[in-house]
């Protein structure tokens, strides 16, 4: 058996489902790999395997306690979290990952998963219903964002005898996306990087603004998966609700002129992707008070023009980043208008996607884009705005591989 992952250090976290038995057959495929496995268990998992199990098979002390003074004064969760290169959860529950995307330390391994600053994988196992449902998948999707791996759950007949998806992948799927995860590696080690998210709000009065629908759940995904390649990432944002990515530097901005001075302040950097959707005008004068009906009917708004943030950081210079990816978010002609905005703005990639009424894109968690470069567009299907991030971040590790 091929070594692949000889002296990588598996912090394996096992929760309590029927699929926790596997998690035996998971920690031979890794060892058979040259990987290390240490073991946390919960006090639900030891209904279906024993520490005694895991202890043989790891060849090391099983954690299960949080307060057993002995494990504390010899490791710590502090230590127990940071002292391995990967986490992984398998089986991952639906209450352990509840847990996990609440932020509680209620036990050893929502501790221990709180703890970390190691990048953590998620196997979820579950009956179909609990993973459909909107309160596992909104977790799932909160947990996503902050740049939790995740592989399955896969479909097929589950241990209840219902079929449908919610089987845990299987062990060797399992070290597999763990290979991959160590073969990717952190290629943007040493870059900056700077990304931009959410919408612009431009104050008409003290209560009213211009604004769009952008939630910033795809720019925030893109920050957090070039956090992920090792970049060093200042995440400028406009108003949003989207959790701050793991290893990411926020800046808060609400209005456009605002922003492009917190990029400006970011520079130099490496790569700069304006995924925000910048409000084009703001009022001239924002009045003092808040506005109000009249007799006269409306009042007049005299709007002029934003400052061009993409073209800015596009310009030629010696502060130019190496790469800039702009974003064209469009209701039609969508590729026509990415082209047209690519040579307007100067930047070296566009992406670009429809936000029609109808295709989620605003707000939710899919999305489907198309790549326009100079060489040509890339049209990608349609996948999690997660998934577009990593396959962008990819192409962008790549690119600075080459780029003078």
């Amino acid at each position: 058996m091929e070594r692949t992952l000889e002296a990588r250090r598996i912090l394996l976290i096992i929760a309590g489902g029927i699929a926790a038995y596997k998690s035996l057959d998971l920690i031979r495929r890794l060892k058979e790999r040259g990987a290390s496995v240490r073991g946390v268990m919960t006090k639900a998992a030891q209904e279906f395997v024993t520490p005694l199990s895991v202890a043989s098979l790891t060849e090391d002390k099983v954690y299960t306690d949080l307060w057993s003074l002995t494990d504390e004064s010899e490791m710590g969760h502090i230590r127990l979290s940071r002292e391995a290169d990967l986490l992984v959860v398998a089986p991952a529950t639906a209450d352990l990952m509840a847990r996990m995307a609440a932020g509680m330390a209620d036990d050893l391994a929502a501790t221990t998963l709180l703890a970390t600053d190691k990048p953590v994988l998620v196997a979820p196992a579950m009956n179909m219903m609990m993973w459909a449902h909107a309160a596992t998948q909104a977790n799932m999707a909160l947990l996503q964002s902050r740049g939790v791996l995740r592989i399955g759950p896969n479909g097929g007949e589950l241990a209840c005898g219902e079929v449908g998806a919610g089987r845990m992948a299987e062990p060797l799927e399992i070290v597999a996306a763990i290979e991959s995860f160590f073969r990717r590696g952190r290629p943007l080690a040493g870059k900056r990087a700077l990304v931009t998210s959410g919408p612009t709000f431009e104050p008409l009065d003290p209560v009213r603004f211009l604004g769009n629908r952008s939630s910033g759940k795809q720019g925030h995904a893109i920050a957090a998966s070039l956090a992920d390649r090792g970049a060093s990432v200042v995440l400028v944002a406009g108003p949003t609700h989207e959790p701050v990515p793991a290893g990411v530097d926020l800046v808060r901005v609400e209005t456009a002129r605002e922003m492009l001075a917190a990029c400006q302040a970011a520079l130099p950097v490496d790569v700069a992707v304006a995924a925000a959707a910048v409000a084009d005008w703001r009022a001239e004068a924002p009045a003092e008070t808040k506005l109000k009906k009249g007799a006269d009917g409306p009042p007049t708004l005299r709007l002029v023009e934003n400052p061009d943030i993409l073209a800015t950081l596009s310009a030629e210079g010696p502060g130019r980043p190496r790469l800039v990816v702009g974003f064209a978010a469009e209701t039609g002609n969508v590729v026509a208008y990415a082209r047209d905005k690519l040579a307007r703005k100067g930047c070296d990639w566009i992406v670009a996607n429809d936000v029609s009424p109808g295709t989620g894109t605003f707000g939710g968690d899919l999305n489907q884009a198309h790549l326009v470069t100079r060489e040509g567009v890339e049209d990608w299907p349609r996948m999690q705005k997660r998934a577009l991030a990593d396959r962008l971040a990819d192409r962008i590790a790549a690119a600075l591989a080459v780029k003078p």
